[in-house]
């Protein structure tokens, strides 16, 4: 659906009494006025004026964009995992392409991009949406995409115990892109193997040729 409207992002938030709910995850519990002071005393310290009109309910605005954003610190992503299903189900499920929003912890600006998520069941699988949730838990925080990575696949050994789980994300960091290097358009891709993924070649290279099979150039191995 395309939006024939145009607003920014203050008008958005110019009636919010409070902030809302992203997915599945409630906004995390923050010292809302402490951040506020914080962001107020950080455009006194580079020069604006926090009192001028288009900055007043900055403050505020940002405090409650953090209570989004840091969702993840206050929930347990593996608890998505606890329901399971017993079946014989002997084949890979994966699901692709599950777009996540996270912080990098270094800078606190965005990193964006997509994650693709596999296991092969042992008698125990979940709903598919639990994939995503699982991602999305673990990416409202403050990550480093390296981390992000493995939480995922070792969040599916442990809870599932299948025969072999992977996590591939790739994504586009701000940190770098506008500021720093400014190296537009480059996509760090990591990966995390486990079990049989990462200690059989031929399994390894099924997991990877599935997860590019629309013709993306094969960058997790």
């Amino acid at each position: 659906m395309h939006s024939t409207g145009h607003a920014s992002c203050a008008d958005e938030d110019q009636d919010d009494t409070g902030p809302r709910p992203l997915a599945d995850l409630k906004p995390a519990k923050v010292d809302l006025p402490k951040i506020e002071r914080a962001v107020r005393d950080i455009l006194i310290a580079v020069g604006e004026d926090p009192d001028r009109e288009g900055l007043l309910k900055t403050p505020n605005r940002v405090a409650r964009a953090y209570s989004e954003l840091m969702a993840g610190l206050q929930d347990d992503p593996k608890r998505h995992l606890k329901t399971v299903f017993t079946e014989e189900y002997d084949e890979v499920v994966l699901l692709r392409d599950i777009e996540f929003h996270s912080l990098c912890e270094h800078h606190l600006l965005p990193f964006t991009g997509k994650a693709h998520v596999a296991y092969l069941p042992d008698g125990k699988v979940v709903g598919l949406s639990k994939l995503a949730r699982l991602v999305e838990g673990f990416a409202r925080r403050p990550q480093v995409q390296e981390r992000l990575t493995t939480q995922i696949a070792d969040a599916l050994m442990e809870e599932l115990a299948p025969i072999g789980a992977v996590c591939v994300i790739e994504a586009t960091h701000t940190c770098m892109t506008m500021r720093g290097a400014k190296k537009h358009g480059s996509t760090m891709v990591t990966s995390a193997l486990r079990g049989i993924f990462k200690e059989n070649p031929s399994s390894r290279n099924e997991i990877l040729s599935l997860i590019y099979s629309d013709g993306r150039r094969n960058r997790g191995g």
